[in-house]
């Protein structure tokens, strides 16, 4: 019994260690940025959405209306998130997850017609939907203040 439930105990420590090992290693890096004049696409797994024309029906989220640039950066600041770049039609900022404190990058890229957004996750492959609940709620939150 002793065996079983020591094995048990390395079993949990080891699944506990390889979580604060992503969330650690989802701390350095940066957001990928511009490709061609265009957000990054998105890998294959499914921790990404992406309002770009590149992205597949899995990784499609809507575009935000233009009008929301200005108010963006203040609302990353209200969702607990931080702007790391900005510009005049850029902007890359990091939100972080409650509890294991796992890194995203939400970019932003402000085209003609409509601003263009990317959520993504660091590291991992599957975030439980955690990045299209996020556009949403960024897309309500701006709704909501008009």
């Amino acid at each position: 019994m002793k065996v079983i439930i020591l094995i048990i105990l390395a079993l949990i420590i080891l699944a506990v260690s390889f979580f604060v090992v992503l969330s650690i290693k989802s701390r350095s890096g940066s957001a990928p940025g511009l490709v061609d004049g265009a957000l990054a696409p998105c890998p294959s797994s499914p921790n990404c959405v992406s309002s770009e024309k590149n992205a597949d029906e899995a990784h499609r989220v809507a575009p935000f209306p233009i009008d929301v640039w200005e108010a963006l950066p203040e609302l990353i600041g209200k969702e607990g998130g931080v702007v790391v770049a900005i510009n005049d039609n850029y902007i890359a900022s990091e939100l972080s997850s409650p509890l294991m404190k796992y890194v995203d990058d939400v970019e932003f890229r402000k085209a003609e017609d409509f601003v263009h957004v990317r959520s993504a996750s660091r590291v991992g492959h599957s975030d439980l939907g955690t990045n299209r609940k996020r556009v949403e709620a960024l897309r309500a939150a701006l709704t909501a203040q008009k």
